[in-house]
């Protein structure tokens, strides 16, 4: 992950978001970052995350409108295990 080539996370897919975020996890874990540059990652990190609950939850309403849509309104909504 070059600090150069780093994508805006709003422009990042769901995927793509997840990726960079467990690298930033497992880099953070290993506490071989000296402070300056986990404080950089951390905020990354923060972003990333909000980012993939906002894709998961714009795609779990996509699902639940599907649903609602092919039978009716559907008494529970859409679950994801």
């Amino acid at each position: 992950m070059a600090e150069t080539k780093t994508k805006p996370v709003d422009k990042m897919t769901f995927e793509e978001a997840l990726a960079e975020l467990e690298v930033i996890v497992r880099q953070l874990e290993a506490g071989d970052v000296d402070l300056e540059k986990s404080i950089a990652i951390y905020e990354r990190g923060a972003a990333l995350k909000a980012h993939c609950e906002t894709r998961l939850k714009s795609a779990e309403l996509k699902v639940e409108q599907i649903v609602q849509g092919t039978n009716g309104p559907a008494t529970e909504p859409a679950a994801f295990d």
